[in-house]
């Protein structure tokens, strides 16, 4: 059973470029649909590249998903400093008061390794992800904040799917492109 805070690992062979390796960070998961942001594909990007008027951080943006990729979004580990933030698992937190996490930037309590920004996100309509599960799309993990603020991103996805242990082990360590076998 799949819930908010769980981690979607693509199958290692998925095409769609979006998804490719991708490891998703579920945020939002009911009946009418899901929401999640892909931890691993940054866009060489920070923060105030894309908001000039944001507090000065070093902060790097991160491809959230396909869809509204004209919003913005944010991951972070300091729930309780933030207004509104919601709880998605054990030291992560999604949104919040977005002139508060302006203030805790400028005042110097939210660091870049508290916090990813996400533009877009990822989203399944009702029914379309659990489908997407049993042709075997996906691989669900538990997920861990150290996932999102202290793994490399380029290792996220193999270090998920090695933690899975078992045959999911031997998927980490394929190359992604089968001809470099």
């Amino acid at each position: 059973m799949i819930q908010s805070g769980h981690l979607l690992l693509a199958e290692p062979f998925m095409l769609d470029p979006y998804f490719r390796r991708a490891a998703v960070l579920l945020c939002e998961h009911h009946d009418q649909g899901t929401l999640g942001f892909i931890l691993n594909k940054n866009i060489d990007m920070s923060i105030n590249d894309l908001m000039s008027d944001f507090p000065n951080m070093d902060a790097e943006v991160y491809y959230g998903g396909p869809v509204q990729t004209d919003t913005l979004h944010y991951v972070h580990n300091v729930g309780e400093l933030l207004d509104d933030s919601v709880k998605i698992g054990e030291g992560m937190w999604w949104g919040g008061d977005f002139e508060k996490l302006k203030f805790l930037v400028t005042s110097d309590l939210i660091k870049p390794e508290n916090i990813r920004f996400f533009v877009g996100y990822s989203g399944w309509s009702a029914g379309q992800l659990t489908d997407e599960l049993e042709l075997g799309s996906w691989v669900v993990a538990n997920s861990d904040a150290n996932y999102i603020f202290r793994t490399k991103p380029a290792a996220l996805w193999s270090t998920a799917m090695h933690n899975k242990g078992n045959l999911f082990e031997v998927l980490a360590d394929m190359p992604e492109d089968i001809s470099w076998n």
